[in-house]
């Protein structure tokens, strides 16, 4: 695989309510990182207007909203992101809202469905009143995101073994360098573990966002997606691999 690959591999949560700030970070990272993400801090600070200005300037862009409600509100809420000119967008992965939101997809815009947020530990998910264990729950939530036709699924690098056999993309939250600080997320892995295991892409906001250089920082993790690539790429049976 070659840098570009790499490259496309990475998307940058945009984690900010700083619109000057997300601004800074594009520039610093232009053609470092494939895919930007805009999530609910943004978005409730003018993130959806920038989503759109993106997306005119050609970039790729991941909005992610984790939408559930009645029906016919995620299905305009799947127009509106549409209309924005974005690539991804999420919602969460209840069969409802996963089958809203496929019907109301047009041409282009991919559905992502999140399965157990990363932040979640199967303790949290006990004291919500879920009786399954996070893995469990995320096998439970893949079946339903290919039964109804999302087009990539959400989950922890514990999981994203797994969750490739769907034959969905996979893309992985809660990854880190070994010597970056956790933050607030519980199920997390280095992104050469997460893309060996099994993930497609992974997002990675504040060790490159807060970073004393954005542009060094995402350049390390672009290479440690490389030597995630290698290993997965080795670990593959000869008869898999392409000639």
């Amino acid at each position: 695989m070659t840098a570009l690959d790499a490259k496309n591999r990475l998307i940058l949560a945009l984690d900010t309510a700083d619109t000057k700030r997300a601004e800074a970070l594009v520039e610093a990272t232009k053609g470092l990182v494939g895919v930007y993400k805009i999530g609910l801090e943004f978005a409730m600070a003018g993130g959806l207007p920038f989503a759109e200005k993106l997306a005119r300037e050609g970039h790729s862009v991941f909005l992610d909203m984790k939408l559930l409600d009645i029906s016919n509100t995620v299905a305009g809420a799947v127009l509106g992101a549409a209309a924005l000119g974005v690539d991804y967008l999420t919602v969460h992965a209840y069969p409802q809202a996963i089958a809203a939101a496929v019907a109301a997809r047009p041409k282009g815009l991919k559905i992502v469905a999140v399965t157990v947020l990363t932040s979640l530990s199967d303790t949290d998910l006990a004291d919500a009143g879920y009786t399954k264990s996070a893995a469990d729950l995320v096998a439970r939530r893949v079946r339903s995101a290919v039964e109804l036709g999302a087009d990539a699924v959400v989950c922890s690098p514990q999981e994203a073994g797994l969750a490739k056999q769907s034959g969905l993309s996979v893309i992985c939250p809660g990854v880190r360098l070994a010597d970056d600080a956790a933050g607030d997320q519980k199920r997390i892995a280095t992104p050469q573990m997460a893309l060996t295991a099994g993930a497609d892409m992974v997002v990675v906001g504040r060790p490159i966002n807060a970073a004393p250089d954005p542009a060094e920082a995402a350049r390390i993790y672009v290479k440690a997606i490389q030597e995630g690539i290698a290993h997965a790429a080795a670990r593959k049976p000869a008869s898999a691999r392409p000639h």
